[in-house]
Parts: C-alpha cells; sequence; structure tokens
C-alpha cells in the first residue's frame, strides 16, 4: 500500500481503510440484511490516520459539507487512488462529461449546464417502503455525514477517471425509508426540465432518465450518493446536487441530478437498456471479457494519459463486490 505522508492530509478528515469501512458499516452485508447497512459516525482526532496492509483506503469527513464550500478552490485530500493512479485534474473532470440532458457533445455539457439551477432541490424517497420522505438538500447535507471516497470511474465508452467525491452511501438513506419486505430493487429517475436541460426537448432518449440496482446493490458499502467532488459541491455537468456513484459499474448506471428513488419489487425499466437493449444491460457491470457490441472493453483510455491500459474485473473492485454475483453468468447477465 502507498504510505501517505502528513502533509497530504487535510486536517478536517479521518483516513479509514475500505474493509474497515464496510465492517463499520455493517458486518451483515454480506447477508443483505438492510437493518446493518447504515454506517456508523468514526471517533477520533479528524486527522488520525488508519494505515493497514489494505489494497484500499476510503476518506472520511467527521463534519456535514457547507454549502459555502461551493466558493472554495477545489481541493482533494490524497493525490492518488488506492492503487496508485494520480486523480484527474478537476479541470479534466469538470470538462468533458456525459450528460445528454444538455448535449451529446462531452466538451460542450459544461457550457450548456452553466445555467441549470440545482437549488433548492428535493428528493423523494418512495414506493415500498413504511417510511415515505421527502428531503430538501440541505436536509440531506445535515443528516447524514459527508464522506470522501476515491473512485475510479469505468464509462462504457472505454475511458476512465480517477475522482475524489464527497458522498454517503445509499444505504444510509434507504435505511431511514425502511423497506418492506417485498423490497428487490431501486428505481432512481433525473429531474426532467426540458426548459434548463435543452437536450430534453430532443427524442434521443426517453426522458426523464431512469436508472436502476437490485436492492443489495444498492445496499452496497461502496455504492453511494455523491453530493461532491474535490471537496467542494457538485458542478451542473457532474449531476448537481446529488448523484448515484456505483464505481464498479460502468458511468452510466450513475444516473446525475437524482430526483426519486422508488423501491420497487420488479426490475425496474432503464434509460439505456430500454434504447438499446442488445448494447446496455441492467447490470452494466464492468468486466474486460464481455466487449460492447461495438469495440472491445479489454483496454481503457485514462483521460490525461497517453495510451491505454487494462481494464479491472469490476473496475478493480472484484473482491469486494464478486460475491454479489455468485453463481450469475456475467456474459449474460451484463
Amino acid at each position: 500500500m502507498v504510505k501517505i505522508s502528513p502533509s497530504e492530509i487535510t486536517p478536517e478528515h479521518v483516513f479509514l481503510n475500505r474493509r474497515r469501512f464496510m465492517a463499520a458499516a455493517g458486518a451483515t452485508a454480506g447477508a443483505l440484511a438492510l437493518a446493518g447497512c447504515s454506517t456508523t459516525p468514526l471517533s477520533g482526532r479528524a486527522t488520525d490516520l488508519v494505515e493497514s496492509d489494505s489494497p484500499a483506503v476510503v476518506v472520511r469527513r467527521p463534519q456535514n459539507l457547507p454549502p459555502a464550500l461551493a466558493h472554495t478552490e477545489p481541493t482533494a485530500s490524497v493525490n492518488q487512488d488506492e492503487l496508485g493512479d494520480p486523480l484527474n485534474k478537476f479541470e479534466e473532470i469538470t470538462n468533458y462529461n456525459n450528460f445528454y440532458e444538455f448535449s451529446t457533445n462531452k466538451e460542450s455539457v459544461a457550457r450548456e449546464a452553466a445555467g441549470f439551477n440545482s437549488y433548492p432541490w428535493q428528493v423523494e424517497i418512495t414506493g415500498l417502503v413504511n417510511n415515505p420522505m421527502v428531503l430538501d438538500i440541505d436536509d440531506i447535507y445535515k443528516r447524514y455525514p459527508q464522506e470522501e471516497r476515491i473512485y475510479r470511474l469505468r464509462c462504457v465508452e472505454a475511458w476512465s477517471m480517477v475522482i475524489p467525491w464527497v458522498g454517503f452511501p445509499i444505504s444510509a438513506i434507504l435505511k431511514d425509508a425502511e423497506p418492506k419486505s417485498e423490497a428487490r430493487y431501486v428505481r432512481f429517475v433525473t429531474v426532467y426540465r426540458p426548459e434548463e436541460m435543452r437536450g430534453q426537448r430532443s427524442g434521443i432518449l426517453d426522458w426523464p432518465y431512469q436508472e436502476g440496482l437490485r436492492m443489495d446493490e444498492a445496499m452496497h458499502p461502496l455504492a453511494i450518493l455523491a453530493t461532491g467532488m474535490y471537496g467542494k459541491p457538485l458542478t451542473n455537468q457532474q449531476g448537481a446536487p446529488i448523484r448515484l456513484v456505483v464505481p464498479w459499474k460502468y458511468g452510466f448506471k450513475s444516473i446525475k441530478s437524482v430526483v426519486t428513488l422508488e423501491v420497487t419489487d420488479t426490475i425496474p425499466d432503464t434509460t439505456w437498456s430500454a434504447a438499446a437493449p442488445h448494447e446496455y444491460g441492467f447490470y452494466a457491470n464492468v468486466n474486460p471479457n464481455v466487449n460492447h457490441p461495438r469495440w472491445s472493453q479489454a483496454s481503457e483510455r485514462r483521460i490525461g494519459e497517453n495510451g491505454r491500459r487494462p481494464t479491472l474485473m469490476f473496475n478493480g473492485y472484484e473482491e469486494e463486490v464478486a460475491y454479489l454475483y455468485a453463481g450469475m453468468d456475467l456474459t449474460r447477465s451484463y
């Protein structure tokens, strides 16, 4: 494991090994028990560093992320991921985006999204839950301690980034909603505002954008709802003010500008699976052994680098998530 020097630590952060985080999140994760998947606030000084021989680390932010950070310079507490790969620059990840609600041109999304109003904002948790909720984004900041997670993002188009997200486990909000016993899936829906999102005026996709996870995937400690990156709130082009991040799946699963989480007992329709079911399956797990019908998935282009690098199974998170798919034929359930 790469050692982190004290000079690389932002004083308000607590570093934590991912396996220990997963244990703190609930030892029942392997059993997929809903009640065991919430996170527990960390104790100790804000500069405590927990080191181990684990191949992965996550960063904990014990304080909530204040909206005032929108006016600060973007910062991250470390400069590389757990594999030693450097973080992408803030400018790189905010000027190369897929967000068809604004544009199909990656390099113009930031410009097209500049006038989008992401505040005030509400998120509804509905469906097969005992405690349906409608939360303001300010409520979400206060209710769920924000954490920094250094994750790789692998696009289905075979490019990738390393991003320091800020957010919280989806399991926390689902636990508060109390899914019923018959709950099996979570459906996510993006805001529909064609007056602000001119891409939604086109027929390129069926709007609003929808995605879905199996309940055990949504409850996994690595799956988060992101509210920021680089220590500041999300930019519009990255899905402000709240988006899904599931690091072992292709990026199109990580739906942006979320307004609805609906718990269901049936597999939800998803936008890209409906648009091209022969190309985009429900699971969308990163798998270098299963090619897209129009290109290889065996390698990827890391933004900011020359050349290509091998793609890792489950985007490098195989040890943490492979058990979710035990017994499945991943060449068919793609």
